[in-house]
């Protein structure tokens, strides 16, 4: 099978913002290269391990002046949120930078049709390079005009993953790298603004991916912190067990609102 020799759309989209907050959405991108979209089993087809609608949940952004980046490409094309080398995050079972099984343990590619390692390495060089190039030189913007740079990689998932956890998570899973990836105040700023209908917890299955860990050094400046946000406080349920994502309206209007007290809250904090 012959490795596409470039990409056939953008790697994602970037638009600069006028606070010193900047949003990541390493995983909502529904693009896939030819070689990817040539081998994949027929459950993987249907990018169920995506986080839905991340970029839809978070259209107010402009609005308040933040930027944001988010993937145009599938996590199964290449993992944004796992680091260059590939090497684990977790010590549980996991996905790593090129995905070869879905969270519901069942393979990503037909055998013998995953990607080659050329086509790889186009992908490292053509999309996990640039995002996170243009992420590094960001926060170094917004850090040079404000003082302070705050990075928030926002994510979902299904509310059940057998694989990756026991039982049902929270609808907020907060994750600071247990505190290493920003000042406190920032992880008081997000968990104190909740409504009591929505569930929380901060370090718990989700301490924060690559993206959190690497760029978030509050030591210098710079601080990250990862949400991973449970898809049954958007999606329609009944579909979504069928491998059908849909937004759910009845629930759109009110985590929308909440997310939006969770950008403002970022923005009100500052140092």
């Amino acid at each position: 099978m012959a490795t596409q020799a470039s990409l056939t759309v953008p790697a994602f989209e970037f638009r600069q913002g006028d606070s010193p907050l900047l949003v990541s959405m390493p995983h909502s991108g529904l693009n896939l290269t030819a070689d990817v979209q040539a081998g994949l089993s027929d459950q993987a087809k249907k990018l169920p391990d995506t986080d839905w609608y991340i970029p839809e949940l978070y259209d107010f952004l402009e609005s308040l002046g933040v930027g944001f980046i988010k993937a145009n490409y599938s996590r199964y094309v290449i993992d944004l949120n796992r680091p260059y080398d590939d090497k684990p995050l977790y010590t549980t079972k996991t996905t790593g930078l090129f995905p070869d099984i879905l969270f519901e343990d069942s393979p990503v590619f037909v055998d013998g049709k995953a990607p080659s390692d050329e086509h790889k390495a186009l992908c490292k060089e053509q999309i996990w390079t640039p995002y996170h190039s243009t992420i590094e030189q960001e926060l170094a913007r917004l850090k040079a005009k404000f003082g302070y740079a705050i990075l928030f990689d926002a994510h979902s998932i299904a509310a059940q993953v057998p694989m990756l956890f026991d039982g049902t998570l929270p609808d907020f899973n907060w994750g600071t790298n247990a505190g290493e990836s920003c000042d406190v105040a920032i992880a008081n700023a997000v968990t104190q603004i909740m409504r009591p209908n929505y569930t929380q917890v901060l370090n718990g299955r989700f301490k924060g991916g690559y993206i959190t860990r690497h760029f978030g050094q509050p030591s210098d400046g710079i601080h990250a912190i990862q949400l991973e946000l449970s898809q049954a406080t958007y999606l329609n349920d009944e579909l979504a067990k069928q491998s059908e994502y849909q937004l759910d309206d009845s629930k759109r209007a009110f985590i929308q609102q909440q997310l939006k007290d969770v950008i403002e809250a970022c923005l009100h904090v500052s140092f």
